[in-house]
């Protein structure tokens, strides 16, 4: 006859190794230029598309969760029409302008006025435009661009169960399977290691192991 015996096992689930971001320097990008090329400066990553015209830019990144004091600065729209005598107005459309970016009419300086996750919404879509004061027209077309959320790893893995219960018949050969445990993370699984989990037993060694990486 077989008997069974009963061990209380502790899981612990967490990442490899911890996951940095650094919060993203002050970055120029600019409408389209007939005869330049667009300048960046910074980390922004900004991506380079050719068009007919000209060069353009088309994406921002932001850090997530930001806590600095003054607003989380964005990106600097400049038009080669832009003589600096206050002529244009520089005015901004779509996902969260107006509330959660903002933009100086005259500079064309954009920012964060809030806190921004990226479980929530990772991507704006918006809108820019330069348009003469006095006559009330555009000098550029009209810019779509996006602004993507930067993950940093602030979830923590949760088990999609609080208990798992398993039995093994005595004397089972070793390697002998029991059970699987499954955690999940709801940070962004494509940047860095944020969203790896990693299995251990804390207790309950060494009758039993677990596969670090399937649990």
């Amino acid at each position: 006859m077989r008997t069974y015996r009963y061990f209380l096992l502790l899981f612990w689930v967490g990442q490899p190794y911890p996951t940095f971001s650094s919060p993203l320097s002050k970055r120029t990008s600019g409408f389209p230029a007939k005869k330049r090329a667009l300048e960046l400066s910074g980390n922004s990553k900004n991506e380079l598309t050719r068009s007919k015209r000209s060069w353009m830019w088309n994406q921002f990144f932001l850090l997530e969760e930001y806590t600095g004091s003054d607003y989380q600065y964005v990106g600097k729209l400049h038009s080669d029409q832009d003589r600096g005598d206050g002529s244009l107005k520089y005015i901004l459309s779509g996902d969260g302008a107006g509330d959660l970016f903002i933009i100086n009419e005259n500079t064309g300086d954009i920012q964060a006025t809030k806190r921004l996750d990226r479980e929530e919404k990772p991507v704006y879509i918006l809108r820019a435009q330069a348009i003469n004061r006095r006559t009330g027209r555009p000098v550029e077309p009209e810019s779509e661009f996006i602004i993507k959320i930067h993950d940093i790893n602030d979830n923590e893995p949760i088990f999609t169960k609080e208990v798992y219960t398993a039995t093994v018949p005595e004397m089972s050969d070793v390697g002998t399977f029991v059970v699987q445990v499954t955690a999940t993370d709801a940070d962004d699984p494509t940047y860095g290691n944020s969203a790896k989990v990693v299995y251990s037993i804390l207790q309950g060694q060494p009758y039993f192991s677990v596969e670090s990486e399937t649990g």
